[in-house]
């Protein structure tokens, strides 16, 4: 009787690991599987905003032109708000390439490379169609191209709306007005100097922590465009805003460069017109979006104004595009092509 129960169960273990054996197989990664139609890639994107801002309805996008130019092939898994880590984590992952696609601030990463601080030069535009109208502009594709050198593909600009301001007291008509409060500002070089020479007390924090430092008066108000603004719900804690337009806010969108190389010719092409299409239709939809946020913003009750005089802060905007010019070429021919 012994006998006979050790062998069932051996024959009971041998069983239950062959079961196991297979299912591991078929949970193996899946992200690159064979078809009849060839072969089937899942693609990772990454980003730091919420489900609802025009960022992550870009990607989505990007997702559905993919699938239908790769006929099913290709497909994405989209991360938002930071769910693979903060953008310093997601830029190590596309060099590695564990990470396929990020949708990266402009402003994180003109701390990696100064041409892109072109983006963040003052008054530059009037509204986010003179800035949308930049993004094919040959300075624009240089910044792309020098992204390479990272290990990252430069794919395309995509924007979130002008930068305005929104202060828990009183609102802005000169840098006077600015004088000592202390406002979250994203960490970027060019962001940096425009506000400490307004006088404000810059402070670079990450988005997640903006809302209860509005709520616990940490920081006095945010420089922040209206669709991060209406889905962040900023506007709880703090209801002045002043319609500046002061920069505009772009979002890099790259690909693993290893990525980018393992992949066929075709889809390489299949990728590129994807990625262009979506990025065509979250321009329109961003666009779309400054108005209709503004509008929502006024009817929730936030006091909104307009800044009634920029030549205010022409002083100051000549300091910054001055020094910024005199460093770098790109930034120079990119704000030549902007007074065009």
């Amino acid at each position: 009787m012994n006998y006979m129960k050790r062998f069932k169960a051996i024959a009971a273990a041998s069983v239950l690991s062959t079961a196991v054996l297979a299912l591991s197989a078929c949970g193996e990664d899946t992200a690159s599987n064979e078809t009849d139609g060839g072969e089937t890639r899942t693609f990772k994107i990454s980003h730091v905003t919420q489900e609802s801002h025009v960022w992550h309805q870009t990607a989505l996008k990007f997702g559905e032109e993919l699938e239908a130019l790769s006929d099913g092939r290709m497909n994405v898994d989209i991360y938002p708000a930071s769910q693979l880590g903060q953008e310093k984590d997601m830029v190590q992952q596309l060099e590695t390439g564990s990470l396929d696609f990020g949708f990266l601030t402009n402003g994180y990463m003109s701390t990696r490379q100064d041409s892109l601080n072109a983006w963040f030069m003052p008054f530059t535009f009037k509204n986010l169609e003179e800035a949308a109208a930049l993004r094919k502009s040959a300075a624009a594709k240089q910044m792309l191209e020098e992204l390479s050198s990272q290990g990252l593909l430069g794919l395309d600009f995509a924007f979130a709306g002008n930068r305005h301001i929104l202060l828990k007291d009183g609102h802005v008509q000169s840098p006077d007005d600015l004088k000592g409060k202390k406002v979250r500002i994203i960490g970027s070089p060019a962001i940096q100097e425009f506000w400490e020479k307004t006088g404000a007390g810059p402070t670079a924090m990450p988005l997640p922590e903006v809302y209860t430092s509005l709520q616990t008066g940490v920081i006095d108000g945010i420089d922040i465009d209206l669709d991060a603004l209406a889905t962040e719900k900023y506007y709880e804690n703090a209801e002045n805003l002043t319609l500046t337009n002061h920069m505009t806010f772009p979002t890099v969108i790259v690909m693993s460069q290893q990525v980018y190389d393992s992949l066929s010719p075709e889809d390489q092409k299949i990728v590129k017109e994807a990625i262009s299409k979506a990025v065509d239709w979250g321009v329109e939809e961003a666009i779309a979006r400054e108005q209709k946020n503004l509008e929502e913003l006024k009817k929730i009750g936030v006091k909104v104004e307009e800044l009634k005089d920029p030549s205010s802060f022409e002083a100051i905007t000549k300091e910054v595009t001055d020094k910024y010019s005199s460093q770098s070429e790109v930034i120079k021919s990119f704000l030549e092509e902007a007074k065009k």
